[in-house]
């Protein structure tokens, strides 16, 4: 049994959706019976569990040739990330107890980054489950592409894009969310010992820039990157609601200053199939917003 967290999200569903097409019986972890519907009648079978109790996760996890660990991202953390210190500790109980064969879990680039940032939540979740016995990859993907979706209304519109990456012509790996799918399926289908990291980037690496050509290409219309100056962030992260935005604020700090970034050589990182501009087409005719990266 391969089993899912985090099947409703585009991410663990192009992971479902690849391993059912290869065969595979595969157990949808949701935390209510009505997400799960769809899944069942797939033929999947069905484990309601919330990330924070250790119990209905182990029994979720029991029996399972490979697990799939997709925590919840929490985009506005307390200080010190307590909400996913809650979830990390149910998740290293529930796989102590179930005892799974292996473990798929989907962390980030810059996961090693010792600079404290949004992404730090992965950090600590690989902390945690290094220290297990259980075969642990640990799949670190690029930025989303279907982050963009938060750009497809001020393309269409105004034809302006408000960028936090920065300088714009700069270039970062991004990856969309059916390569990483794809890429997880093939992992918990083989075997390996210990730890290991697997990262992953798309076919070419994306500036801002090149999201601004990639929508005028999709809309047939001029499309231009506008630079958001660092000093605003934090008064505009707090007046959209956030309590404590320095950890997205470091973050992007991260990726315009290089030390977020993949650990391993280029020769080394796996590399995707999709390209921006065919995430970006999807976007526009259904735009939605996901994700930590």
């Amino acid at each position: 049994m391969y089993v899912i967290t985090g099947i409703t999200g585009q991410v663990g569903g192009a992971l479902a959706n690849a391993l059912l097409e290869a065969g595979k019986p595969v157990r949808a972890v949701v935390r209510d019976e009505q997400k799960g519907a769809a899944w069942s009648a797939r033929g999947c079978d069905v484990a309601l569990a919330d990330m924070t109790d250790a119990d209905s996760l182990a029994h979720a996890f029991e029996g399972a040739e490979a697990v799939f660990i997709l925590p919840p991202p929490e985009f506005d953390p307390a200080p010190d990330f307590p909400e996913a210190r809650e979830v990390i500790d149910a998740i290293v109980a529930a796989v102590a107890r179930a005892k799974p064969r292996k473990i798929v879990c989907l962390s980030t680039i810059g996961a090693q980054a010792a600079q404290t940032n949004l992404l730090t939540q992965r950090t600590l979740l690989e902390d945690a489950l290094r220290r297990q016995s259980i075969p642990v990859t640990f799949l670190r993907p690029g930025w989303f592409m279907e982050n963009c979706a938060w750009d497809v209304d001020g393309a269409r519109g105004e034809g302006v894009v408000q960028s936090f990456l920065q300088p714009l012509d700069r270039a970062i790996p991004m990856v969309a969310t059916d390569d990483i799918g794809l890429l997880a399926s093939k992992l918990m289908q083989e075997d390996w010992a210990g730890v290991r990291v697997v990262e992953l980037e798309g076919p070419r690496r994306v500036s801002p820039n090149d999201i601004a050509a990639a929508f005028e290409e999709v809309l047939g219309k001029p499309v231009r990157m506008e630079a958001v100056p660092r000093g605003t962030w934090q008064a505009l992260f707090v007046s959209q609601g956030m309590r404590n935005p320095m950890p997205r604020m470091r973050m992007l700090d991260g990726f315009n200053e290089g030390w977020i970034d993949f650990e391993n050589g280029r020769a080394e990182i796996v590399k995707g199939t999709t390209l921006l501009v065919d995430v970006i087409r999807r976007l526009v005719t259904k735009p939605q917003a996901i994700s930590l990266t």
